[in-house]
């Protein structure tokens, strides 16, 4: 079993709040726009970190990551990306990638949207953890944990924090 925080959209911040689940995970997934180095540096001394880069990401973070990560937890393929879409709405060439990789859960960041979909079509799920930092249009940050049991996601929870703008 792995314990998962998911997250995405930092834009250059990380809210201390998110601290007590970070100390209790095993690994820790960002979805993009990390805005500086220092961000995965911090969350790195919480746990394993897999990311990737964003739109705002620079020179320093796209040499650190990759525009798409594809992995395994578990016995669960994961597919991991910033600007991917989702079911029904996918960015240009991702279902046909999806189609090629036969991920079980295909993540994207970017719209600040909190997403958790079933696509039936591909038979994969969706998830998009919303955002948790200070920039956008968001009213509300979002990360989501959830934990792999093999292939199986269980105990998914969405977790809020009222946006405060410094």
């Amino acid at each position: 079993m792995k314990r998962i925080i998911l997250l995405s959209d930092s834009h250059h911040t990380i809210d201390e709040r998110i601290f007590p689940y970070l100390k209790k995970c095993d690994e820790i997934w960002h979805a993009g726009d990390i805005g500086k180095i220092e961000v995965t540096d911090t969350l790195k001394k919480f746990a394993a970190l897999r990311a990737v880069w964003g739109n705002i990401d620079d020179h320093i973070i796209r040499k650190e990551f990759r525009e798409t990560t594809y992995f395994k937890c578990e016995e669960l393929k994961v597919m991991m990306t910033h600007i991917g879409g989702y079911p029904g709405r996918y960015e240009k060439g991702i279902k046909e990638i999806i189609k090629n990789k036969k991920p079980d859960l295909f993540i994207s960041g970017h719209s600040h949207i909190l997403k958790i979909i079933h696509d039936k079509e591909l038979n994969l799920l969706h998830m998009n953890p919303g955002a948790i930092g200070n920039y956008g249009w968001h009213k509300v940050k979002t990360i989501i944990s959830f934990n792999v049991y093999g292939k199986e996601i269980k105990d998914l929870k969405v977790i809020e924090f009222p946006r405060i703008n410094n």
